[in-house]
């Protein structure tokens, strides 16, 4: 896909890497639509982001809320016009211990991470199918490929989109539409992660926010299904994982992710 002029609706706009994402497509000639809550976030990243004349529209919305998710796309769509492009960005990580979750820290992350970016694509697709052009990227983790000890939540979540991904894209095959997902490993300076403020183990590395920016792009312009972010390779030990479930366990207790875990969520 040619992205120049295309019209892309990103959530979680206001903060961790969506403004890095934003800017990324920016940069290829998109005109952008950035939500978030906060409305002031979404006003600073906004003036910012449209510095070098881009088009930038910024909506609050909640996107867990239906009828926040209808006003969304009605308001983008009647600014911006047409939406070519969902970056189905926003996320939320509830780490820590499961046993001691809530019912509602469950609901809610089940619900940001999986069932609301399931929405937003349902409500764009018709529009994308009717015009034989678009594309749907969605943020994963390799957290999603390889399960984390005391990120268990959020890991199901995003083996959730992976898969989601995987069929959706297999659906819409030879229609001009599609799907991907980017599946970043431990990022640095914005995000989830650098919250906690922990440096991540030194046999799992680090990838920098315009990594997962890049690779947003290069899967749309190269219509990818799944693109890893991590500075190290990640595929041939997640290939030996498939054919020795036990060796994933053994690689990230070695690695010293385990232990990560439990120190960033306070329980060691």
């Amino acid at each position: 896909m040619d992205l120049k002029g295309k019209n892309v609706l990103l959530t979680g706009g206001s903060r961790g890497l969506g403004p890095v994402i934003a800017k990324a497509l920016i940069d290829e000639g998109c005109h952008i639509a950035i939500t978030a809550r906060s409305q002031d976030s979404l006003n600073t990243v906004a003036e910012s982001l449209r510095a070098g004349g881009a088009t930038v529209v910024a909506v609050q919305a909640d996107i867990n809320n239906a009828d926040n998710r209808k006003l969304l796309v009605d308001i983008v769509t009647q600014k911006l016009g047409q939406i070519d492009i969902l970056v189905n960005n926003a996320g939320v990580e509830t780490a820590g211990a499961y046993h001691k979750h809530t019912a509602e820290e469950i609901d809610l992350t089940i619900t940001t991470n999986v069932a609301s970016p399931m929405h937003l694509a349902r409500m764009v697709l018709p529009g994308m199918l009717e015009r034989g052009s678009g594309h749907i990227v969605n943020l994963g983790s390799l957290a999603g490929k390889q399960g984390s000890a005391y990120d268990a939540m959020y890991s199901g979540t995003k083996a959730a989109m992976i898969e989601w991904t995987r069929g959706l894209r297999s659906e819409l095959q030879d229609t001009g539409v599609s799907a991907s997902v980017v599946a970043p490993g431990y990022v640095s300076d914005v995000g989830m992660f650098a919250s906690f403020g922990v440096k991540p183990p030194v046999l799992m590395g680090q990838s920098k926010p315009v990594a997962v920016a890049k690779a947003v792009v290069t899967a749309i312009k190269k219509d990818k299904f799944e693109i890893l972010v991590n500075p190290l390779p990640v595929r041939p030990l997640l290939a030996l994982d498939m054919l020795f479930p036990f060796v994933g366990p053994m690689f990230m207790r070695l690695a010293g992710v385990k232990k990560l875990q439990k120190e960033k969520v306070g329980e060691a």
